[in-house]
């Protein structure tokens, strides 16, 4: 999409590995600064200075929990501190806990699967997204996953989460628009450092029920992204998009 982007400002959490570090990379080659969130701030820092050297664009990396309120708040603040404006946020900070059965997830699991992936895409969706709705544009991405429609056994809170999410996704469309466009992206099984530890039968059968009968790599989000980053999709809010090899 050449300079798509240029001038714009994107936040990405949970940006500084996997699909989050992939799409950060993509908003910058298309002429976006980028504010790189996630836990880890030596990893932020470490791609938002590759991404200045690459691209030449600006990068703030800041470190943030999603799950904590006040850490939302403050990312938020720091955006809008350092470049003015935010034109694309991307939730896509999200993670999961094993849990031997359902009556042995605890609380404190139970709590941090929502806040990680529910909770702080709520916050900061809402206080980004009452500034862009203000400013009169922009677009929030969510990146959900096939487990909000097909919950597995051993990820049930998670699925719980990204269904959440989704309903949330909705619900902001009607809330922001018709400034703030708001789409989710919704995951199949990706090659990410996650799927390092999924075993060589998990990984066949995940092949076997995708009709590209592939995992995805970490690059084929970026199409989507860009799609819903840019005025590409300007007649698309509410939406999600399968992004899963054809799943069944």
């Amino acid at each position: 999409m050449g300079e798509a982007l240029s001038g714009k400002v994107v936040v990405v959490t949970g940006g500084s590995r996997g699909l989050g570090r992939e799409m950060v990379l993509a908003f910058a080659a298309t002429g976006a600064d980028v504010v790189i969130a996630s836990r880890k701030i030596d990893s932020c820092d470490e791609l938002a200075t590759e991404v200045r050297e690459k691209y030449g664009v600006r990068a703030l990396a800041v470190a943030c929990n999603v799950g904590v309120w006040e850490q939302c708040d403050a990312l938020a603040d720091a955006a809008y501190a350092e470049f003015g404006r935010v034109d694309v946020l991307v939730n896509n900070a999200g993670m999961s806990l094993l849990y031997p059965s359902l009556d042995q997830v605890t609380e404190a699991m139970f709590d941090k699967i929502i806040a990680t992936n529910l909770k702080g895409a709520f916050r900061l969706s809402a206080v980004i997204g009452a500034r862009m709705a203000q400013a009169g544009s922009g677009s929030i991405i969510n990146i959900s996953s096939m487990e909000a429609t097909h919950p597995e056994p051993l990820a049930v809170p998670y699925a719980a989460a990204k269904a959440g999410l989704e309903t949330l996704a909705n619900g902001l469309a009607h809330t922001y628009g018709p400034a703030v466009r708001v789409n989710t992206i919704r995951c199949g099984p990706f090659d990410t450092d996650i799927a390092k530890a999924w075993p060589q039968q998990m990984r066949d059968y995940m092949i076997e029920h995708t009709a590209l009968r592939r995992i995805g790599q970490p690059a084929d989000i970026v199409g989507a992204a860009l799609f819903f980053a840019s005025d590409a999709s300007a007649y698309c809010t509410g939406s999600v998009l399968n992004l899963d090899g054809g799943w069944r």
